[in-house]
């Protein structure tokens, strides 16, 4: 079975470029997620514990990106709060 996510086994159209090898510092991700997948795979991780971790990981690692997406997501509960008439428009 193919995965669309997977560059070794999805299949290229025909007017799609073939790509260049992936770079090393995509290999080296890569292998480090199949090392943490097969990890918690091993101990017996349920996979929204695994996901969360890996999201956790990368938000720790970004610094300013919780704050940016706590504000976008204030944003939007003020709009929604807008359109529901329980707040007023400045």
């Amino acid at each position: 079975m193919q995965n669309p996510n997977n560059p070794q086994t999805r299949r290229r159209t025909p007017t799609e470029p073939a790509e260049a090898s992936p770079s090393p510092w995509h290999q080296e991700v890569r292998q480090l997620f199949m090392r943490a997948a097969d990890l918690c795979v091993q101990h017996g991780l349920d996979i929204d514990d695994f996901m969360t971790g890996a999201w956790a990981a990368y938000i720790e690692a970004r610094p300013g990106l919780r704050d940016q997406l706590e504000e976008l997501r204030l944003r939007d509960q003020l709009d929604e709060l807008r359109k529901l008439g329980r707040l007023g428009k400045a």
